[in-house]
């Protein structure tokens, strides 16, 4: 018998979410949430964005609540424009599935450039009136949606209503819970009255499914495959008049979304039915519905991405495969947004199928980038190299180089693979992208004169392409950084940034940026930077994990060690299961942390880690590791070793043409008691003219003058920079000289 919905009703919750929705001044908002920046409330700088997220467990009302409640602000603010969103599994495996009926991402292949589209498809929304965008379901959500939703409770593009089942009732994409854990929307968690309600039973559901009349069944069976459908589509498959009678029976919904395609899509009426019912259909049933649907699907031509992606999948599993050349073109989108899983997926059916270059090529890309080397380099290494073109060539030589630089741990390999292949390229342009590779392979194993040499051939060469330009612009920022040319650095950055290449090279550049505001003494910038590679990553990993190495590096700098060692325990145990040299990196500032506030036995594991995954490819590094072993040192009283490790450390950074790094060393080596270091200081800052090095510099003479006056000076100024750490080692430095006789007589 048809069900009848018995929503619990949640009076007060509907009132929060009512208030929620109303949007008071930015500092009233503020004061009323218990927002202050940097004082333990979110950790961005900008208050919470009008708008609820509403947790709890399937069948409890939170779509009834979002509806009212969006019902509710639409009565009394008429002009208001509202858009739903649903997650569904199905829309889950492809790249901005939930929300391709509300953007125009059509040709776009990099998660920047089409999240930058997603945001302004909504803002012409938003012009047009207030936008109350409505995510249900958000846990169901695809990478790419989950991220849009907090890139928009970040900026306050919308008001918003987000729906999902929360923490203690299943998995949430981190952007989703990063909604109410990093405070961009009020919480309001729901339960049901008297335990779980009777439609959510799966015994009552599967029963409930059994009495469907025939074409009401179909109707859910095709929702079990792919939901939503459009109603046109679903009429063509499941007949006349099926819809209807599922929607009578409670079995299925149509809504109008809004947006881009405003015919009306038909939903499963709870989250339970498409579940029951695919696990009824059986392998069989499931392929032959998919089959079916793919049949009608295919008639439709579409330039949105996401389209194409879905149809792509859903044919993985049916009877009517695409071309293989179409597969292997959906596995490289899929790759270039950053969906490693279906990339996969979709490539390794075009292997299967055929087994040529463009389909072993993403596939390969997709393991190393999910960190299986071997099994990538497998892939590669039976290609046979004479029978390629010299793009084909170039193509597979790019990504078998980096897959043995990076995750294999064999640079030496890599770099002698790289110059062996360029001597059989002709063209000038991959030969620049094969340098500029190599360009970011010096980078990492510390050679960072011949880095910018090779980058800057590249970059001045009018054959070079994006990738070459990216890799070549990314490694000249970082080494320009390191090498204390901060001048050199914003150009590179930017250069680099609007190649736009998928990956992770945005965060080297990132690291550039944030190290050279740090060494102009504008410490909140450089967090507020760090904090945005957080904020618009992909928010899958590494990424997530890269950019809270970021926002800790500067952390450290401002001497807020708690905070920096919360944020790089879970991000370094991600990052040492990949290849990358972020993940020694990730090691070394988490024993740096972990020292400087006094955890002298987990500093001790951290370093100790550290020293074992490090090497050629994080040579780069090598300065920061030496300063962890003074920190570890010092935290052990070992006052004449810490000194020793940091004099080591600035001395290996001169001589890998660090200078910048080295002013750092020898100004942490000053704050360990170092009164040697004035002259180093001195010859440094001779070349390189920035804020800390000036500061670092009158703190050394001051300490080898035991000037007690001029250290509490150093101690103000690095308080005025946020350099708080250092501040309060200076104070107390000054504190020591005061009881005794100065140099000088006085």
């Amino acid at each position: 018998m048809p069900i009848r919905w018995n929503v619990p009703q949640h009076a007060a919750a509907l009132e929060q979410l009512d208030v929620s929705l109303v949007s008071p001044a930015p500092t009233e908002r503020a004061e009323s949430q218990g927002w202050l920046p940097h004082a333990g409330g979110p950790r961005h700088g900008r208050p919470p964005s009008p708008g609820a997220v509403v947790l709890g467990p399937d069948g409890v009302g939170k779509s009834t609540l979002a509806r009212l409640a969006g019902e509710h602000f639409v009565q009394r603010n008429p002009s208001t424009l509202t858009r739903w969103v649903t997650g569904t599994p199905t829309e889950r495996v492809v790249p901005f599935g939930a929300f391709s009926h509300l953007v125009d991402i059509a040709d776009i292949g990099k998660p920047a450039a089409l999240l930058r589209a997603a945001r302004a498809s909504l803002s012409r929304d938003a012009r047009q009136g207030d936008l109350l965008l409505i995510v249900d379901d958000a846990h169901q959500l695809d990478i790419l949606s989950a991220t849009l939703v907090y890139q928009l409770a970040l900026a306050g593009t919308a008001r918003m209503i987000v729906t999902a089942q929360g923490p203690d009732f299943g998995a949430t994409p981190e952007a989703i819970a990063a909604l109410w854990t990093d405070g961009r929307l009020a919480r309001i968690d729901i339960k049901p009255p008297g335990g779980t309600t009777k439609q959510s039973e799966p015994a009552d559901v599967d029963e409930f499914i059994a009495e469907l009349p025939g074409p009401a069944r179909a109707v859910l069976d095709y929702l079990a495959v792919q939901e939503p459908l459009p109603l046109a589509d679903l009429t063509v498959l499941a007949g006349e008049g099926a819809v209807n009678d599922a929607q009578d029976w409670g079995a299925a919904e149509t809504r109008v979304r809004g947006g881009r395609a405003n015919d009306p899509v038909v939903y499963t009426a709870h989250p339970l039915f498409a579940e029951r019912a695919l696990a009824a259909l059986g392998d069989a049933g499931a392929r032959r519905r998919r089959t079916e649907l793919v049949a009608v699907l295919s008639q439709h031509s579409t330039d949105h991405l996401s389209d194409r992606l879905r149809l792509a999948s859903l044919a993985l599993d049916s009877d009517a495969p695409q071309p293989v050349a179409e597969v292997a073109e959906a596995a490289e989108q899929a790759l270039r947004l950053g969906d490693l899983v279906l990339a996969e997926r979709l490539a390794s059916s075009a292997l299967e199928r055929a087994g040529g270059l463009p389909a072993r090529l993403p596939l390969a890309n997709a393991l190393t980038r999910q960190g299986r080397g071997r099994e990538a380099d497998a892939l590669l290494a039976v290609v046979d190299a004479a029978a390629l073109s010299e793009s084909e060539l170039m193509s597979w030589t790019l990504l078998r180089a980096a897959n043995q630089f990076f995750m294999l741990g064999e640079p030496e390999r890599a770099t002698a693979f790289l110059r062996t292949v360029r001597n059989r390229i002709t063209d000038p342009g991959p030969r620049l992208t094969l340098d500029a590779l190599g360009a970011t392979f010096a980078m990492n194993a510390g050679n960072v004169a011949s880095a910018v040499d090779i980058a800057h051939q590249v970059l001045t060469s009018p054959s070079a392409g994006d990738l070459a330009v990216a890799w070549a612009a990314s490694a000249a920022a970082l080494c320009s950084a390191r090498q204390g040319r901060f001048e050199d650095v914003e150009p590179s950055a930017q250069r680099a940034l609007d190649a736009e290449h998928p990956g992770l090279l945005r965060f080297t550049t990132g690291l550039a940026q944030t190290a050279t505001l740090v060494m102009a003494g504008r410490l909140d910038e450089a967090a507020e930077l760090a904090h945005q590679f957080t904020d618009f990553a992909e928010l899958q990993q590494p990424g997530r994990a890269i950019g809270e190495v970021l926002l800790a590096h500067v952390l450290i700098a401002k001497g807020e060690f708690g905070q920096a060692a919360a944020l790089l325990g879970p991000a370094a145990a991600t990052l040492e299961r990949s290849g990358y040299s972020w993940g020694p990196l990730s090691l070394i500032l988490l024993a740096t942390a972990l020292a400087q506030q006094g955890d002298i036995a987990g500093a001790g594991i951290a370093l100790s880690r550290a020293e074992s995954r490090h090497g050629t490819k994080s040579a780069l590094f090598t300065p920061e590791l030496g300063l962890a072993r003074a920190w570890r040192l010092a935290s052990v009283r070992d006052s004449h070793g810490a000194v020793a490790a940091a004099r080591n450390a600035a001395r290996m950074a001169e001589r890998g043409g660090q200078s910048a790094v080295a002013i750092r060393a020898w100004y942490e080596a000053v704050r360990l008691g170092d009164i040697r270091a004035a002259d180093p200081l001195q010859r440094l800052c001779g070349e390189i003219d920035c804020a800390v090095g000036r500061i670092a510099l009158a703190h050394a003479r001051a300490l080898a003058d035991g000037d007690d006056e001029a250290l509490r000076k150093a101690s103000n100024d690095l308080a005025a920079i946020g350099m708080r750490a250092a501040a309060a080692d200076a104070s107390a430095q000054a504190e020591r000289c005061s009881g005794r006789p100065h140099p000088d007589g006085r």
